[in-house]
């Protein structure tokens, strides 16, 4: 399946026209984003809990500690709703009702179980770590016994999911084009700095050229 049904709980409802159901347009959306949110409900009462995410294949894998309440919810089967949305540009019209952002974004749908086997778990950090910044799991030390008891992973299979994306500059009416006020787009993204060194770095230990050369490739 190349693409997820579009149905009630996924369908983009407002602008359907910036709706996407295909895999191929949702997850780089997904891929591109290093935070999610987790929405899930308790006793009637929503949370939202913003965590880092990796996607392996049809699955989401999601982070926290393993007392979270988000992560000892998720395990026993609960639904979780997922969003991720990436900022392109602020978008100025000539009036206040027309202002906009450009963006892409994505939510995803579907229940979780939590990864217990070690070797499972090892693999799911590393596409973490690797997601973060790659080559990076290969030069730390992996996680220990407790480390690894510690931390909560959760393998959510995407059952459903839409994204949804604006382009483009301002959308004024015909009516407001002759106003003398600006239009346009400015345009955003997120800018990485050099890498700076840990204050208990020992002496002589420089940046790895691929964290420099992953900054790079980032900014560019």
């Amino acid at each position: 399946m190349t693409s997820f049904p579009k149905e009630e709980l996924n369908r983009v409802v407002r602008l359907p026209e910036r709706g996407h159901y295909d895999k191929d347009e949702i997850y780089p959306i997904v891929d591109s984003a290093i935070l999610c949110h987790v929405a899930f409900q308790i006793d009637g009462q929503p949370h939202v809990i913003p965590t880092l995410h990796a996607r392996d294949g049809d699955t989401l894998l999601l982070h926290g500690s393993s007392a979270s309440r988000m992560v000892r919810h998720a395990a026993a089967g609960h639904p979780l709703s997922v969003a991720v949305t990436q900022m392109d540009g602020i978008v100025l019209a000539r009036t206040a009702f027309n202002h906009s952002i450009n963006y892409r974004s994505a939510v995803l749908y579907g229940t979780a179980r939590l990864v217990e086997d070690p070797t499972e778990k090892n693999r799911a950090l590393e596409l973490f770590m690797e997601k973060l910044i790659p080559q990076r799991w290969y030069d730390a030390r992996p996680p220990n016994a407790q480390e690894l008891k510690a931390t909560g992973l959760l393998r959510m299979a995407i059952t459903s999911a839409s994204g949804k994306v604006r382009t483009g500059s301002a959308n004024d009416h015909d009516e407001d084009l002759e106003l003398p006020g600006w239009a346009g787009v400015v345009p955003a993204r997120m800018m990485y700095g050099d890498p700076v060194d840990a204050p208990t770095l020992k002496p002589g230990i420089p940046a790895p050229g691929y964290v420099r050369d992953w900054v790079k490739k980032l900014n560019s």
